[in-house]
């Protein structure tokens, strides 16, 4: 009865509109004072032992390099490269947002760092050479979800924490699937180019194009050496982002010498702004964990799983299906915080990899940052545009099955994508 009053009023609050993370903190809160066997304390306390991780330092430090960059013009840097690059195409300004995403997303390992930095500038370029509103967006939404997936990643991060894999070994498997989204989502733009016939304009001068690419060298160099470091071991996830804050600052104060010293405390307090929204919600998410756990979900869920005809391909199709419902209404940090500690043993039992399943989960909660009515890197888009959900989502709707799609490889040839990681990690397999 009391599982029953709890998820109705959790729906309640999603519905009326209260932010996840005090939906998440309230629910966890009534739940564990009407337990007798638990005290109230417990509920403060998984939240601060939820949020006390070496690990979790990498989410603010990510978000902060990306709020650097910004700041530093590194990324109008990046995307005057890459215009100068493709810019020429058909659709040329859609096909450099969708690679100007795969070169972020190596930086920053956030999508929603990603529609702020990249959609401010790309919205309105795009609109002013001549796109519809519901293209612009879409495309800026869609390729946003990249960041999630292409290294490094701080979704990513969070689900090494909660399932205690080798966050090397996840950013690795990431790598060829992101690389695969950007293509897919790339071969739709093509298509649409010469269906709606997208704008193009004239080539830019090889030396102009080499003075750009030189200028943007900085920012093309920084996800390699941010992997090159985690791989070779010269430092681990969390350390790479504070190289990445570090390297960042630098570039932005010696090299453009766009950085201002008095801009910092700015720069800081919009980062401690964007980081507690996800840490927040992870807090109250570990509460509600302990909430889940008392009564007993993840035994549940696995006898439910093993009970499923058709093995580890059914079982990959139902946590997708759940993953993108969830996604509509909730965010992937806490969604993950929840849900992955109780699909995990049901994943083991039928030999599934955690790696491939930590996968398959990131891409598809990166699908829901661009469907409604959360869907958060969609509704960033939008408000840059100016123009209502129902038309960014409409335009976001092809490179969303274009990711679907890739979604349903990962799950068709789950041993395939490990490649890169059994290569480089070994003894962890």
């Amino acid at each position: 009865m009391l599982g029953a009053i709890l998820v109705i009023m959790f729906v309640v609050l999603v519905a009326i509109g209260t932010p996840i993370a005090f939906a998440l903190g309230l629910v966890s809160f009534t739940g564990i004072a009407c337990l007798p066997d638990i005290p109230n304390m417990v509920v403060f306390t998984k939240m601060f032992n939820g949020l006390n991780s070496f690990t979790l330092l990498a989410v603010p430090l990510f978000i902060l390099a990306a709020n650097l960059m910004n700041e530093g013009g590194i990324t109008e840097k990046l995307i005057e490269c890459i215009c100068d690059l493709v810019g020429h195409w058909r659709g040329g300004l859609a096909h450099a947002n969708v690679l100007v995403s795969m070169v972020f997303a190596g930086i920053s390992g956030s999508s929603q760092a990603d529609t702020s930095g990249v959609g401010k500038i790309f919205i309105p370029a795009m609109e002013k050479q001549g796109y519809d509103k519901g293209t612009s967006v879409g495309v800026t939404a869609a390729s946003s979800t990249l960041g999630s997936i292409i290294p490094p990643s701080i979704t990513m991060v969070v689900y090494s924490g909660i399932a205690n894999v080798s966050t090397g070994a996840l950013f690795m498997s990431g790598i060829v699937p992101g690389i695969l989204l950007g293509i897919a989502m790339m071969l739709v733009v093509k298509m649409f180019s010469k269906k709606k016939n997208f704008p193009k304009r004239e080539r830019v001068p090889v030396k102009t194009a080499i003075a750009h690419t030189l200028k943007s060298l900085p920012a093309l160099m920084t996800p390699i050496i941010l992997i090159g470091g985690i791989v070779s071991g010269l430092f681990t996830p969390t350390e790479s982002a504070a190289f990445a804050c570090i390297y960042a600052l630098l570039v932005g104060i010696f090299f453009y010498r766009s950085i201002k010293v008095s801009r910092l405390p700015a720069i800081l307090i919009e980062t401690m702004k964007m980081a507690s929204l996800s840490l927040f919600a992870l807090a109250t998410a570990n509460a509600l964990g302990e909430l889940l756990s008392y009564y007993r979900l993840n035994v549940i869920a696995q006898q439910f799983f093993t009970s499923l005809p058709g093995g580890s391909l059914i079982f990959l199709l139902v946590v997708v299906a759940f993953f993108l419902f969830v996604g509509t209404f909730m965010d992937a940090v806490p969604a993950m915080i929840l849900f992955v500690p109780i699909i995990l043993p049901s994943a083991a039992a039928l030999g599934l990899s955690p790696i491939i399943l930590g996968l398959i989960i990131i891409v598809t909660l990166a699908l829901g940052l661009v469907t409604p009515p959360y869907g958060l890197c969609l509704l960033l888009a939008c408000n840059i545009s100016g123009t209502t959900i129902e038309e960014g989502f409409k335009g976001a709707l092809p490179y969303f099955l274009s990711s679907l799609a890739v979604l349903f490889l990962l799950i068709l040839f789950p041993n395939f994508w490990l490649a890169i990681p059994k290569a480089i990690f070994p003894a962890l397999f």
